[in-house]
């Protein structure tokens, strides 16, 4: 009987880090399942990807309980076993205005998705990555370790994906290690839906701000995960890695 291939599951990888991260692990070979609410990014994901045979799209609210039994059970149902859990889907925009003026309303949207997305998918994904000794990584940000001005709702969802990210690796090691990367700074145009083709490209000032010379890429979160979930690491659980370049350990001073 041949052996089946290793499965991961990303969740918000139509477009974005997500698609980034889901066409490094086709590249590598991987049955690679993938949700998202976004239907108009899954059929460009499906032409872009070319509709490869180990590529599963599967649409699903990650906020919704019901949607998220449903999506686990139809990606290990195709892949026949689930090997890593990627925790990506989220609202990307920070900005939520001033503190006195958000709504109740908008504030747990960003708690829904963010972080109570992650924890329903980890609710019901850990029997099968039991199984197979899996991993989970968390996609948090480096607005979890500093902020700008109102994004208290965001930064608030990523903060707490750090220590469920912890918190999980305690309860569920030694079975299924779990870790979080933040990102920072990550140019995702040429991996949204319908991206355009000739975007402008970032500028020197963009690049030469972070101590490594540039702007990061999907495929730098990419390797990291891929990393995170492999044997390699099997000593790593409950961290947080943040790829942004260096800029969080640089001082900023006013002009």
């Amino acid at each position: 009987m041949a052996q089946q291939l290793p499965a991961i599951l990303i969740t918000g990888g139509a477009q974005g880090i997500g698609k980034g991260i889901a066409h490094y692990f086709l590249e590598k070979g991987w049955r690679v399942a993938v949700i998202d609410q976004d239907a108009d990014a899954i059929d460009a994901c499906q032409q872009d990807f070319g509709n490869p045979a180990n590529l599963r799209l599967i649409r699903g609210d990650v906020a919704q309980e019901a949607d998220v039994i449903s999506s686990v059970a139809e990606a290990v149902e195709w892949a026949g076993r689930l090997d890593a859990l990627v925790n990506n889907a989220g609202i990307a925009d920070p900005d939520t205005g001033p503190i006195e003026t958000l709504e109740l309303a908008e504030w747990q949207r960003r708690i829904d998705v963010n972080l109570t997305g992650a924890f329903l998918m980890a609710k019901h994904a850990v029997p099968h990555l039991r199984q197979s000794r899996g991993s989970i990584v968390n996609m948090a940000s480096t607005r979890a370790l500093q902020s700008e001005p109102n994004s208290e709702a965001y930064a608030a969802s990523k903060g707490g994906l750090l220590a469920l990210t912890h918190s999980l690796a305690i309860s569920l090691g030694p079975d299924v290690r779990a870790n979080s990367i933040s990102p920072g700074w990550i140019d995702v145009r040429a991996w949204q839906a319908n991206a355009p083709a000739n975007a402008e490209p970032l500028s020197a000032t963009d690049h030469n701000q972070h101590p490594s010379g540039r702007v990061g890429t999907p495929e730098d979160i990419a390797a990291m995960v891929a990393y995170l979930v492999s044997s390699e690491a099997r000593f790593v659980t409950g961290q947080n890695f943040v790829i942004d370049g260096g800029m969080t350990r640089k001082m900023i001073y006013g002009d």
